[in-house]
């Protein structure tokens, strides 16, 4: 499946799913996209024969890869298993690497910018020529024990993104959940949005009803906005 295009509609992704449970969940719930976490500091973090086990009977869906500075053994790995529709790339990685991913793999390769300022925002201009979306997450502060690249349950002022003038398709993330994620969309007018943590009862541990709830919410909100 090739990378996804946002229309009318706001897309939704659902990341770190770790059981057939909750892959299920996400995609009878409607997500247009479901994500594996590659990075083994998570508590969602699967293996390459897990995620391949998981995604293998998912149609429909855009299963996407999230990494965190990979090596090349380690995207050979991920995307042998054939289950992966997309990269994510939530590390340090520049547009220089995000180009030797696609040509590489084949794969749409979608770059996240960690966000606490307008400068991390403005990030996303570099990234034009080369990468198939643009991630906007949460920048953990310093200070925060135990701090992931992503998925740490934050979020960032959505003011920030006010006047983004980009060409690539973009997704908002960090600290989304089904009570808020209807206002992010308002104010921010993100044609996709992701969340992981705003759907769990405990890091690690997806509540199907969680999802489902988020998903109408996204859904809604944009049927909402568009009156």
């Amino acid at each position: 499946m090739t990378a996804p295009h946002p229309g009318n509609a706001p897309l939704v992704k659902i990341c770190g799913l770790n059981t057939l449970t909750v892959v299920d969940a996400a995609v009878r719930a409607g997500a247009d996209m479901i994500g594996f976490m590659f990075y083994p500091r998570s508590r969602r973090a699967v293996s390459p024969d897990l995620a391949e086990a998981l995604g293998a009977g998912v149609t429909g869906v855009t299963r996407v890869a999230i990494v965190v500075d990979a090596t090349d053994a380690e995207i050979d790995a991920i995307t042998a298993t054939g289950v992966i529709d997309m990269l994510q790339v939530h590390g340090h990685e520049g547009p220089a690497r995000v180009a030797e991913l696609k040509k590489r793999t084949g794969l749409p390769v979608m770059k996240a910018l960690r966000v606490s300022t307008r400068d991390d925002v403005d990030e996303a201009a570099a990234f034009g020529t080369v990468a198939d979306w643009i991630l906007f997450d949460a920048k953990a502060p310093k200070d925060m024990k135990g701090a992931l690249p992503g998925g740490n349950g934050l979020s960032f002022d959505w003011t920030l993104l006010e006047g983004l003038d980009i060409a690539t398709p973009w997704m908002l993330s960090g600290g989304l959940t089904a009570e808020n994620v209807a206002d992010a969309i308002r104010l921010t007018g993100a044609c996709a949005v992701d969340t992981s943590s705003g759907v769990e009862d405990k890091p690690g541990e997806k509540n199907p009803e969680r999802i489902r709830a988020f998903v109408a919410a996204a859904k809604t909100a944009h049927l909402e906005t568009a009156k």
